[in-house]
């Protein structure tokens, strides 16, 4: 589970700029007219090391004269209960304003590491800006430029030393579980009937669920963590401003959890949209099932399931080991064997391959199929290493990673799947340079 980290402060002092340096995108629209960025913007980065998640928040204002000033401080909160450290930014060209008061008050009540910045320093001869800034009471403020990159190592390099490193204790052994799916395809009935009692809200209008809301249940000797997302539509047709807010707090939902229940509406039958939300859910590193509801409704021929699983197959073919289950949440129909599923599903996202085992089906793939010639040379592929779980992530050590296509990338994936039984969890496969085999001494 990767931390996160806030980025925060008024408009224009530079949120956009520095979000855009870590995560070395161009994600977050950067201009010199104040209050550009309204929502929330998500953003994966890595430090030393160190995966995790920056959010470049709307800047936060302390009067009411932006229509937007109420949503955007609605997110601040959010972007506040959601990270793990927060940053706050201060304009060292501008100077001090009323609204850095307002900013630091409110962030001295949280119980999680905070890191005040002075944002527009370009050299060490304009650190003498930072004498003003000490009247607002804090003891250390970082020296930095966003645009030329000044300080930023010196203040990165805390930041991921204040990430935890352990998960807390009320979430040990428990599995997350993110239900997600399209608008009104049944999520929160479906929670509704696991936990059995109107805990979520439910209702006919699509949208009624805009943020993520936790329950925890216990089932046989596990507990699962719960999470009902608001529905996820295509970017292209998010319009209104909460819905954006709440499909960005989906996805965050989605990379905070083991496995996701994609679920589908099996009377309107799978559409494009149910292939992206379940691709949200692989991109993330989820585990995913398959969930088709209101199965009671549907009109039940002797090939309609197989037909299902075809069309699958034909839409999304990366999703091919994805469980799929044919369900009702109106009627319960196999909803609690849902979770024999996610149990299956969870033991495969946790296994450890060995070495040795690893090692010795990846020598049986490359005798059935030699990889290809680069540059009239066989590739030399020398070793392979499990390097994480949650998916089972592998590295090649190959002499040419550059030149491993695809489709051999795809067909080692599928030998390791075959061979050691990861047949229903997400792996990912990396391959990295190496110039050949470690000397003998």
């Amino acid at each position: 589970m990767k931390p996160i980290v806030a980025l925060v402060g008024r408009p224009n002092v530079g949120k956009s700029t520095l979000f855009n340096r870590v995560t070395r995108s161009r994600l977050a629209i950067v201009d010199d007219m104040p209050g550009i960025t309204r929502d929330r913007n998500y953003g994966d980065a890595e430090w030393g090391g160190s995966p995790f998640t920056l959010v470049d928040t709307g800047g936060f204002i302390g009067t009411d004269l932006d229509p937007f000033a109420e949503q955007i401080h609605r997110q601040l909160h959010m972007a506040l209960e959601d990270a793990d450290s927060v940053v706050l930014l201060l304009d060292g060209k501008h100077g001090l304003s009323p609204y850095d008061a307002d900013m630091i008050a409110m962030l001295r009540s949280l119980s999680k590491p905070v890191f005040y910045t002075v944002n527009k320093i370009d050299a060490p001869d304009q650190e003498d800006r930072l004498s003003d800034f000490y009247t607002l009471g804090i003891d250390t403020f970082y020296p930095i430029s966003a645009e030329h990159g000044y300080g930023i190592s010196d203040l990165m390099d805390d930041v991921i030393r204040s990430f935890p490193t352990t998960p807390s204790e009320s979430d040990s052994g428990m599995v997350r579980v993110a239900v997600v799916g399209r608008p009104n395809v049944g999520k929160s009935s479906l929670i509704n009937r696991i936990l059995g009692e109107e805990r979520m809200l439910v209702s006919e209008v699509p949208g009624t669920t805009r943020d993520a809301v936790d329950s925890v249940c216990h089932v046989g000797d596990r507990r699962y963590r719960l999470v009902d997302t608001a529905g996820i539509r295509r970017k292209g047709r998010v319009s209104r401003k909460i819905e954006k807010f709440s499909v960005i707090r989906a996805l965050r939902s989605l990379a905070r959890s083991d496995v996701a229940l994609t679920v589908l509406d099996a009377h309107e039958g799978i559409t494009d949209q149910d292939i992206h939300v379940a691709g949200y859910a692989l991109e993330r590193g989820c585990g995913c099932i398959l969930l088709l509801n209101k199965w009671d409704i549907v009109d039940k021929g002797p090939r309609t399931e197989k037909r299902f699983v075809q069309d699958l197959q034909r839409q999304a073919k990366y999703l091919n080991f994805a469980p799929l289950m044919t369900i009702s949440a109106r009627t319960g129909l196999r909803v609690r064997k849902i979770f024999r599923v996610i149990d299956t599903l969870y033991d495969q996202y946790t296994s450890r391959i060995g070495t040795g085992q690893l090692n010795r089906v990846i020598k049986d793939a490359l005798r059935r199929n030699e990889p290809a010639f680069h540059k009239g040379r066989r590739l030399n592929f020398y070793y392979a290493t499990q390097v994480a779980t949650k998916p089972p992530t592998f590295v090649f050590f190959v002499n040419h990673p550059e030149a491993v296509h695809f489709s051999y990338r795809r067909y080692l994936a599928n030998r390791i799947r075959e061979a050691t039984g990861l047949d229903q969890t997400p792996i990912r496969t990396y391959f990295r340079k190496r110039t050949g085999r470690p000397k003998k001494r």
